[in-house]
């Protein structure tokens, strides 16, 4: 069975109460079961983790290959400030769907430009915990 792994980076364990206004009121553990039962309907295991620490989300990139088809990566803030977890990603030549709750280019200047995005193959903003699961379905399309 292909395996895809969704990480969520800094803050994004605050979903739900942090900033509703433009996050929403959807927690990290409704995306991480939506991403889940999303998965087994279309006979896929995923697996969510979460952390707010850069070094943790690069080893779990690096640990990646080939024990995963791909990986959804909402990096958080580090999207905007992490060349570190955009070389993970092109050292690797791991498939990762960048993925952002809200429209990051519809927001301050300062979060218009992804260090991420450059090194994954697609990037999905503004949609909210349905972003997850359209990345999972590009993932599945990308890895057929």
């Amino acid at each position: 069975m292909k395996s895809i792994l969704v990480l969520n980076g800094p803050n994004l364990n605050l979903l739900g109460t942090r900033e509703p206004e433009i996050y929403g009121s959807t927690t990290l553990a409704d995306i991480e079961a939506l991403c889940i039962s999303h998965g087994q309907s279309v006979g896929v295991s995923v697996e969510c983790r979460q952390s707010n620490h850069e070094g943790t989300l690069i080893d779990w990139i690096q640990n990646s290959v080939g024990a995963h088809a791909g990986i959804v990566l909402n990096p958080g803030g580090y999207a905007h400030t992490s060349i570190a977890l955009m070389d993970a990603i092109l050292g690797t030549d791991v498939l990762v769907i960048e993925v952002h709750v809200s429209d990051i280019y519809k927001r301050e200047p300062f979060r218009h430009r992804s260090y991420t995005s450059k090194a994954a193959r697609q990037v999905i903003c503004g949609r909210g915990a349905q972003g997850y699961i359209d990345a999972i379905n590009a993932l599945l399309t990308l890895t057929d």
